[in-house]
C-alpha cells in the first residue's frame, strides 16, 4: 500500500513538473480573479460625477493591469537576461528566433494577470457602467422625462442615487451598460485565443527543430538552469566559507555542510568576468565542445530519418 501511494505522489509530481508553466500562469489568474472580486467588494466606489465617472471607471480597468503587467515584466528572469545580453555583447549573438522565444516567453507570463483583470472587469461590468453612464443618449429612453442637468442625472444612475422620476430607467441603463461590457469581454477573449494560437502555430512553422527536437531542448534548458542554480549556491556557499575561515582561522558548519563542501575541493576559487559575461542564459547558440546545441540537434534529426545512428 505504501509502495502505491509512492508511486501515486511520484506521478503526480511529474505531471505537475511536466505542467509548470501551465500551472503557474493558472495560478496567476485565479489569484488576479480574487484579488479583481475583492477589489469590487471592498474598494471600488463610483464617484457618480460627470467627468469623474470616466476616468475613475477606465482607470479602475487599465491602472491595475498595466500595474500587473510591469510587474510580471519585472519579476521575470528573462528580462534580465535580455538586459544583461544587450549590456555586454549589444545583443550581436541574439538571433531572431531567440528573440522571439524570449520576447515570447517574458510577455506571455506577464499579460495573464492584466488580461484577467481586464477581462473579469469586463465581465462584471461594474466599472464599465460607471465610465460610461453619463454617456447615454437619453433619447433612445423611452419617454424619458426631460431635464436641464442630463449628465448629472446620467452619471447618479451607477449608485442608485437618483431622482424618484428617473428611478425605473436605472436598470434598463444598467442592463445595456453591462451588455456593451460584456460583449466587449468576449470579445477580448476570443481574440487573445485566437492570437495565441497564430503564434503558437507560427512558433513551430518558423522553428529548425522537429516536436521531439523542441521537448528535448526545452528540457536540456531547464535541467541545465537547475544544475547550475544548484552548483552557483554551493559554489557560494564554499567561497564564502573559504573567506570566513582566513578571517576567523575556523568556520562553523553543519556536518552536512562539511561533507558537501568537502567534495568541493579543486574547484575555481574565482571565476573570471569573462566567463561570467559568457553566461547570460539568452541566446539558444551555444557552443559546447566547438559544436552549437542547434547543429548538434539538426544532425539527430538527419540522423534518425536516414537511420544510420
Amino acid at each position: 500500500m505504501a509502495a502505491l501511494i509512492s508511486e501515486n505522489f511520484k506521478f503526480v509530481a511529474i505531471f505537475f513538473k511536466s505542467k509548470d508553466v501551465m500551472i503557474f500562469n493558472g495560478l496567476i489568474g485565479l489569484g488576479t480573479v480574487a484579488s479583481q472580486t475583492v477589489y469590487n467588494i471592498f474598494a471600488f466606489h463610483c464617484p457618480c460625477s460627470p467627468k469623474k465617472n470616466y476616468l475613475y471607471g477606465l482607470a479602475a480597468i487599465g491602472v491595475p493591469a498595466l500595474a500587473f503587467f510591469i510587474i510580471g515584466v519585472m519579476l521575470n528572469q528573462n528580462t534580465w537576461d535580455v538586459v544583461s545580453e544587450c549590456r555586454t555583447r549589444k545583443c550581436r549573438k541574439l538571433s531572431v528566433s531567440a528573440a522571439f522565444a524570449l520576447l515570447g516567453s517574458i510577455l506571455g507570463r506577464a499579460v495573464v494577470a492584466p488580461i484577467t483583470w481586464s477581462v473579469i472587469s469586463l465581465l462584471r461590468g461594474e466599472a464599465y457602467v460607471c465610465a460610461f453612464s453619463e454617456f447615454i443618449d437619453p433619447s433612445s429612453l423611452d419617454h424619458f422625462p426631460p431635464t436641464t442637468k442630463t449628465p448629472e442625472i446620467m452619471a447618479l444612475f451607477p449608485c442608485k442615487d437618483v431622482p424618484a422620476p428617473f428611478m425605473n430607467y436605472s436598470r434598463v441603463i444598467q442592463r445595456q451598460l453591462k451588455y456593451e461590457s460584456q460583449l466587449l469581454g468576449w470579445l477580448l477573449v476570443g481574440i487573445i485565443s485566437l492570437a495565441v494560437f497564430l503564434l503558437l502555430c507560427l512558433k513551430h512553422c518558423c522553428s529548425t527543430l522537429g516536436y521531439q527536437q523542441e521537448a528535448y531542448w526545452s528540457q536540456y534548458r531547464s535541467s541545465e538552469q537547475t544544475l547550475f542554480q544548484r552548483t552557483a549556491d554551493v559554489h557560494a556557499k564554499y567561497l564564502a566559507a573559504e573567506c570566513v575561515k582566513s578571517f576567523f582561522g575556523f568556520v562553523a558548519l553543519e556536518d552536512q555542510e562539511k561533507q558537501l563542501l568537502a567534495d568541493c575541493k579543486g574547484i575555481k576559487s574565482v571565476i573570471p568576468r569573462k566567463e561570467w559575461n559568457r553566461v547570460t542564459g539568452v541566446y539558444m547558440y551555444r557552443e559546447t565542445n566547438d559544436t552549437p546545441i542547434y547543429s548538434r540537434l539538426n544532425k539527430w534529426d538527419m540522423c534518425t530519418k536516414e537511420n544510420n545512428c
